[in-house]
C-alpha cells in the first residue's frame, strides 16, 4: 500500500512538473496570439477584409484588441511593415474626431500625443473624422470619412 501511494506522489508529481514546465514555454513565445506580431507590449494584426472604421472596430473588440493607436515613428513603420505584403494599402487606424471636430481620440483610450498627418491634413473635408494611414507617396495619415471602406490593423497589449 505503502509504495502506491509513493507511486501516486511521484505520478502527481511528474505532471505538474510537466505544467510548469508547458507553463514556461509559453511565457517565453512573443505573447501575441497566432499571425499577431509582437512591438514592445502590444500585439499588431492586419485585417485585409475592407469595412468601415466602426465595423473595423467592431471586428478588432470581437479580438479582445482595438484599431491601432500609434505613439511612435517606431510603432508606424511597424504597422507599415504588417502593410508591406499588400503594397502598403491605405489602412484604417484606430484614430477619430468623430465626438468633436479637431480633438483626435484613440479607440483604445491612450493619450494622442504622436501624429504622422500629410501636409495640409487633417482637414476634415466633408466630415472627415477617421484616421486612414499610408496615403498618397508619402505614407502619412489623412482623415477620411468614416463610412468609407479599408482595410485595418488592430492592436492589444501582451
Amino acid at each position: 500500500m505503502k509504495l502506491l501511494t509513493v507511486a501516486a506522489l511521484l505520478c502527481a508529481m511528474m505532471v505538474l512538473t510537466m505544467a510548469v514546465a508547458n507553463s514556461h514555454l509559453v511565457k517565453r513565445s512573443n505573447g501575441c496570439p497566432y499571425r499577431w506580431t509582437r512591438h514592445s507590449d502590444r500585439c499588431f494584426y492586419y485585417v485585409p477584409t475592407t469595412m468601415s472604421w466602426a465595423r473595423a472596430e467592431r471586428n478588432c473588440l470581437s479580438m479582445g484588441a482595438n484599431l491601432a493607436s500609434v505613439h511612435s515613428i517606431r510603432e508606424y513603420q511597424k504597422i507599415q511593415r504588417l502593410t508591406a505584403h499588400y503594397g502598403y494599402p491605405q489602412i484604417w487606424i484606430g484614430g477619430t474626431d468623430a465626438p468633436q471636430e479637431g480633438i483626435w481620440l484613440w479607440s483604445d483610450g491612450t493619450s494622442f500625443h504622436y501624429s504622422h498627418w500629410c501636409p495640409g491634413e487633417p482637414n476634415n473635408d466633408r466630415n472627415q473624422h477617421c484616421i486612414q494611414m499610408n496615403y498618397g507617396d508619402s505614407k502619412c495619415w489623412d482623415d477620411l470619412r468614416c463610412d468609407a471602406h479599408l482595410p485595418s490593423v488592430c492592436a492589444k497589449k501582451v
